[in-house]
């Protein structure tokens, strides 16, 4: 399950408290993403609990952790053991899914139509259930096949670890595996197992051994890929900067050196605090695509691309366009010629991440991106699609290769899958002249809350809103539409254009999203295409607290912290979002120092944020701040006898709108 994305949570904390503090309960191994630690001791907590309640705390922690570890059967046992004992719909959302990548469509289904029914929204899982219809549909086809497209089978060196991302090398390949003789000594507290390293095998003799001592650490190590003469290799590393504990993961370069590798450095465009993973080399060396999380992009995990200079500089990461990059992820990139293979969970897909082909078609544009279907996609991760080799052209003609999944059935988390493929003959030609059409369905929707009244209650979904306001900009020009009954509106897209939207409604916050039609596919296959935007408003609540998340101060220090600043940041952005609302932002303390001293603190503590912002070009006139010491605790608790987590809920900064 590691793959070098982890995307429940791609930080890894890889120093400090992760290894070394000792770890006494399971609600802590789970915080601390000790996922295969947190099992034993939550399995034994369960047992002992007292209430109901605590049996869903407890529950879904479990689930989680066996999802994280990869197995889902587990995991699909307990989320509904959750759900039983009060854990709430995200409980359900989570078997439903999980169902899914067992391949129990049917199942899946029922559980998200009964999801939207409980928490008032179809629209909410209508993504869901088109995917698991969709599985269906590609099963029953492929069972009614008399000549199959794909001939899949799991290869021998598969260990009981997680095995994926193989690409060849002369005569063998190389992979990503976290197998029991990975470099390093310690375990990864994740999955239990060591962590991934590069190795190497004759799949004819299914012999693996290490691929190099010097590139192989007690990191995190995966993901190759080779420039055509196979003296150049680049791949993903993620370890920990010096004296931090987070560690992101970079993409690295190595040369060989006779018969090894140099010490590999860092590519130069990769920066901190963001996650580069999944190199693809092209053939000629010049150009690179790779997977980010960089601010810029859709959401998610994107494809990027950077080229090779004449000085040989690489260029800064470019964003692959919209008809590859979703909301999604978007990952595992190879490529074959001009062809591009890459797995995503935002398009439409059987579940997880499906693997998907596509080729530009000049003029920056891409064929719209093909499913690959099933036997090689699968309810579960399907992903680093490579062709090995070919013979013959044309129908009837073969090729080989590989890819990865965690499909029910492997040897472990991961398993490595090799194919055939044959041509078949195509379906009879279509003479309908065709009209290209990009259609953009921009929905406007809002928090389904578990208490109406109260937005700091738990977040059930989103609904769509009805009558709001959408002004749409193309350039100079602008027009205000009104969304209908399923909030909605649909435009046909003029190409090479920057659409930019706002949503508006009396009694919500504004809310804001952007568009590109830059290069969007034309396929022949498909020349409608669909593309959908959501403008998320919020209800206006006022005088109501909203914790403002991920605000810390340091001990007895009221300056603002550089990992605050994107959520104030945040807050500007709302702010001038919405430009006639005043807010007070508030500080509170836990229990702890006099009431003095702690009104003193928490008052100095909201003046820096409200200084902050207006640093940031927010007018000192629609901001108000206050301390409220340790008057307002949100964890009802005898001091003395208070926990650290509920000091830490005590200890927040708020803000409410005023009017």
């Amino acid at each position: 399950m590691l793959r070098l994305t982890l995307l429940a949570s791609i930080l890894l904390t890889l120093a400090g408290c992760t290894y070394t503090a000792k770890i006494t309960d399971g609600s802590t191994a789970v915080d601390r993403k000790q996922y295969d630690v947190a099992i034993p001791m939550l399995e034994r907590e369960y047992k002992r609990a007292k209430s109901r309640g605590q049996q869903g705390d407890i529950a879904l922690n479990l689930a989680v952790s066996y999802r994280e570890t990869g197995r889902d059967a587990e995991a699909e046992a307990w989320f509904q053991t959750a759900y039983d004992n009060g854990a709430g719909p995200d409980a359900l959302r989570e078997r439903a899914a999980a169902l899914k990548r067992l391949e129990r469509y049917e199942e899946a289904i029922q559980v998200y139509t009964d999801l939207g029914f409980e928490i008032g929204s179809r629209y909410e899982f209508r993504r869901d259930i088109a995917g698991a219809e969709l599985a269906m549909r590609q099963k029953a086809r492929l069972e009614a096949m008399e000549v199959k497209e794909f001939d899949v089978s799991p290869v021998a060196f598969n260990s009981a670890g997680a095995d994926y991302a193989a690409v060849a090398y002369g005569d063998e390949l190389i992979f990503t595996s976290d197998r029991s003789s990975a470099t390093g000594d310690e375990t990864y507290k994740w999955t239990g197992r060591n962590f991934s390293d590069l190795f190497r095998v004759d799949p004819r003799a299914a012999s693996v051994e290490g691929f190099n001592a010097g590139l192989n650490t007690a990191d995190n190590e995966g993901t190759v890929s080779f420039s055509a003469d196979g003296n150049t290799v680049y791949f993903t590393r993620c370890s920990p900067p010096a004296k931090r504990s987070d560690a992101y993961c970079g993409l690295y370069r190595s040369e060989r050196v006779g018969e090894g590798w140099a010490p590999a450095e860092k590519l130069p465009f990769v920066t901190p605090e963001a996650n580069y993973m999944h190199p693809a080399l092209s053939a000629d060396g010049k150009t690179l695509i790779f997977s980010a999380n960089l601010p810029d992009g859709w959401g998610g995990y994107d494809l990027y691309s950077v080229t090779l200079g004449a000085d040989g500089k690489w260029s800064e990461p470019d964003l692959m366009n919209r008809a590859i990059n979703t909301e999604g992820n978007e990952q595992f990139p190879t490529l074959d010629g001009d062809t591009l293979y890459f797995s995503s969970d935002g398009l439409e897909g059987l579940g997880g991440l499906d693997i998907f082909r596509t080729w530009p078609l000049g003029d920056g544009r891409y064929n719209a991106p093909k499913n690959l279907r099933m036997p090689i996609n699968s309810g579960a991760d399907d992903f680093a699609y490579t062709i090995l080799r070919r013979n013959g052209t044309g129908v009837g003609s073969t090729s080989t290769g590989y890819f990865s999944s965690a499909r029910p059935g492997g040897a472990g988390g991961d398993d490595i899958y090799a194919y055939t493929r044959t041509v078949l003959p195509p379906p009879p030609p279509d003479t309908t002249p065709i009209a290209y059409r990009n259609v953009l369905d921009v929905t406007v929707v809002e928090k389904i809350y578990e208490d109406p009244t109260n937005p700091a209650s738990r977040v059930l979904g989103l609904r769509p809103v009805p009558n709001a306001s959408v002004i749409a900009q193309v350039g100079e020009q602008s027009r205000t539409v009104t969304t209908n009954e399923e909030g909605q509106l649909s435009l046909v897209l003029v190409d090479d254009q920057r659409y930019e939207f706002r949503a508006e409604r009396p009694e919500y916050l504004a809310a804001e999203g952007r568009f590109s039609s830059r290069n969007l596919p034309r396929d022949p296959e498909a020349p409608e295409q669909r593309y959908e935007l959501e403008l998320e408003i919020e209800k206006i609540f006022r005088n109501r607290e909203i914790v403002l998340e991920n605000i810390y101060y340091d001990l007895d220090e009221s300056f603002i912290r550089e990992d605050a600043k994107p959520t104030l940041n945040e807050l500007t952005d709302l702010l001038t979002r919405n430009p006639d609302i005043r807010i007070e932002l508030g500080s509170h303390t836990d229990c702890r120092a006099t009431d003095a001293y702690n009104d003193r603190l928490s008052q100095a503590r909201a003046k820096s944020a409200v200084d902050y912002l207006v640093a940031q070009g927010i007018s000192p006139d629609r901001l108000t701040a206050k301390g409220y010491g340790e008057s307002q605790p949100v964890a009802e608790c005898i001091c003395q006898r208070c926990t650290e987590e509920e000091h830490q809920r005590n200890r927040r900064t708020t803000f409410r709108i005023l009017n």
